[in-house]
C-alpha cells in the first residue's frame, strides 16, 4: 500500500505517519506539507526505518506537484489545512485559498490521477451552533470563515465518492501529545498553563459545550479505516462533549490547587456537540478513557515541573 499524507508534517500527521508505518502491508509513505507551521518535529529524534519514506516539500495549491506526487499511490489522506483556533474569523482569504481552494486542486489531481481510497478530515465546526447533539442528518451552518472553507473543500471531495472509497471525516476538537504539539488547541493551552503557571484562564462562563477527540484515537481510527470496508460518505469522528468546566475540573484532579481566572464572564458562547454513538462505530473501535487518565498521561510528556506558582514563569 503506498500512501501520500498533505499535511503530513503537522499534529495529526506525525502521529499518523508513526502509526501507518507500523503496519506491515504499508509500502511507502509520502508526506507532502509546506512546513508553514515551522515544525520539525517529524523529521528528528525517534528513528522511522520501515516502509519508505519520503518527504515533499509542496504547496497544496501547486496542481503541478500534486498531480507528480499522485503516481502510484493507491491511498491519500488529505490532512492539509489552515487552522488557527481560537482565530477562525480572521484572514478569511487564507481559509479561502488553503482549506477550500486547496482541496479543489487535489481533487482535480485526483481525477486525473485515481486512487483506491480518499480519507479527508474536515471538522464539526460545519454544524455551527447546536441544541442538540448533531449527527451526519443535522443540517449544516458553518459559522465561520475556517468552517466555511472546510464545508466548501467537502463538496468538492464529494465529486469523488463514485470514483474511489472516499471518506470525509468531521473532526471534533483534537488535543493530547504529539512531537509537533499545536498548543493553540483549548485543552492542550489549559493543560500547558496548569502545568506552567498554576493558573487557567475561561472566557465566558464556561458551560460552552464542544466535541473532543484524542489525538491516539484519532490516529488509531484512521489506521483502521485502511483495513474495512466502509462506504464513501461522510461521517463524524468525536468522543467526549465537554464543557470548559468539565476541563476544569478533570485539570483540578491533575493539579490540585490550580487556580481558574474568567473573563468576559457575561459571555455565553455557542454550543457544539456531536452525538456519542457515531455512525463509524459500526465498522471501527473507539476505545474508551477518561479524560483525567488522558490528562495524566499527557502531563508526564512535560520536559520539566514548576512546583509553585513563584517558580512558574509567566506568559
Amino acid at each position: 500500500m503506498r500512501i501520500l499524507i498533505t499535511g503530513g508534517a503537522g499534529y495529526i500527521g506525525t502521529e499518523l505517519v508513526y502509526g501507518l508505518a507500523s503496519l506491515p502491508e504499508t509500502e511507502s509513505i509520502t508526506i507532502y506539507d509546506n512546513l508553514s507551521r515551522g515544525n520539525y518535529n517529524l523529521f528528528v529524534g525517534r528513528k522511522l526505518e520501515r516502509p519508505k519514506i519520503q518527504f515533499v516539500h509542496g504547496e497544496i495549491l501547486d496542481s503541478r506537484k500534486l498531480r507528480q506526487v499522485l503516481k502510484n499511490i493507491d491511498v491519500v489522506f488529505h490532512l492539509a489545512a489552515r487552522v488557527t483556533t481560537p482565530f477562525a474569523n480572521l484572514d478569511g482569504h487564507v481559509f479561502e485559498q488553503i482549506n477550500h481552494w486547496g482541496t479543489a486542486e487535489l481533487v482535480y489531481a485526483l481525477e486525473e490521477n485515481p486512487v483506491k481510497q480518499v480519507i479527508f478530515l474536515s471538522t464539526t465546526a460545519v454544524y455551527g451552533n447546536t441544541s442538540e447533539p448533531a449527527t451526519e442528518e443535522t443540517q449544516t451552518n458553518p459559522d465561520s470563515f475556517y468552517s466555511i472553507s472546510k464545508f466548501r473543500a467537502e463538496q468538492h471531495i464529494q465529486r469523488l465518492f463514485n470514483k474511489a472509497n472516499t471518506l470525509i471525516l468531521r473532526l471534533g476538537n483534537v488535543y493530547g501529545y504529539s512531537k509537533s504539539m499545536r498548543f493553540d488547541a483549548a485543552i492542550n493551552r489549559l493543560m500547558f498553563d496548569a502545568h506552567y503557571t498554576g493558573r487557567i484562564t475561561i472566557n465566558g462562563t464556561g458551560k460552552q459545550l464542544r466535541s473532543f477527540i484524542h489525538i491516539n484515537k484519532v490516529t488509531n481510527i484512521l489506521t483502521q479505516l485502511l483495513q474495512k470496508n466502509i462506504p464513501s460518505g461522510t461521517y463524524n469522528l468525536s468522543d467526549k462533549n465537554l464543557t470548559i468546566l468539565d476541563i476544569s475540573e478533570a485539570l483540578n484532579a491533575v493539579y490540585p490547587g490550580v487556580e481558574s481566572f474568567f473573563i468576559n464572564q457575561n459571555y455565553a458562547g455557542h454550543d457544539l456537540q456531536i452525538e456519542r454513538e457515531l455512525k463509524l462505530l459500526k465498522y471501527v473501535t473507539l476505545a474508551d478513557s477518561s479524560l483525567e487518565h488522558e490528562l495524566r498521561s499527557f502531563k508526564e510528556q512535560f520536559s520539566f515541573y514548576v512546583s509553585s506558582v513563584d517558580d512558574a514563569f509567566v506568559i
